[in-house]
């Protein structure tokens, strides 16, 4: 059966002597792995810029459910990046964000308010002229809630301190080790109450915005079994200094 739909391109590895397999995220089937046919060879239709990891995509698919790996018959840009890839900072952050979905987006099913947010966040960025200092630690926020643990409760002066074991802004110190000062809850609640066009407005030092991303990370492998380690953030740290 073929199929329209859109995607995002999560990862790409090569197959045989001319073709990809890649790993895409779709808004009308979830993950899938589909196989490009002949889109290394030098006479091929498809030009390899297409294809790299955060493409967004256009694609008319074969699709049998009972297959892992699917063919694409057609393919074309449904976005066409103007700076993300020739910008450090906004190709760190789409790297970073492409490699958290593809370690904790996981099912081969429909779920299009997930598929219009993380295609949303990529034009986003893609498009934004002014700072993007905060985009990855709201999109850890937001993609959190589609994946069934979104931070309960609010900062307040009776519950200051934001539990990441528990994942509930709570009253006192717990009894364990995972959990955020005062400072950094506030911090968090702001980012769970902004939106997309604004999250870059909250006043987060480098400092902070590095020990929240951290607690970020540290709260999804709490709340997620098996899950893997990321490393791309190590790029915002190293190149770009947060």
């Amino acid at each position: 059966m073929l199929i329209k739909t859109r995607g995002i391109i999560l990862k790409t590895i090569k197959y045989g002597e001319t073709s990809l397999i890649a790993e895409i995220y779709t808004e009308e089937r979830g993950l899938r792995k589909y196989v490009l046919n002949g889109v290394r060879s030098k006479k091929a239709r498809i030009h390899a810029s297409l294809l790299q990891v955060m493409s967004l995509l256009e694609l008319v698919v074969y699709n049998r459910d009972d297959r892992d790996l699917n063919h694409v018959k057609e393919v074309r840009p449904a976005h066409v990046y103007q700076s993300l890839p020739f910008e450090m900072r906004k190709s760190a952050l789409a790297l970073f964000m492409a490699e958290i979905i593809r370690k904790t987006v996981r099912e081969s099913e429909e779920n299009k308010p997930l598929f219009a947010f993380l295609f949303g966040i990529f034009e986003h960025l893609d498009q934004a002229t002014g700072s993007n200092a905060n985009l990855h630690l709201y999109f850890l926020v937001e993609l959190s809630a589609f994946l069934g643990f979104l931070p309960g409760g609010a900062f307040s002066t009776e519950t200051p301190l934001f539990d990441l074991q528990e994942g509930m802004f709570v009253t006192a110190i717990p009894s364990h080790a995972h959990y955020l000062d005062e400072q950094h809850s506030e911090l968090l609640n702001q980012l769970l109450h902004c939106d997309l066009h604004h999250c870059h407005e909250i006043k987060i030092t480098t400092v902070q915005r590095r020990a929240l991303l951290q607690n970020l990370l540290d709260y999804y492998k709490l709340h997620m079994d098996f899950m893997p380690d990321i490393y791309s953030h190590q790029i915002l740290h190293e190149v770009l200094g947060e």
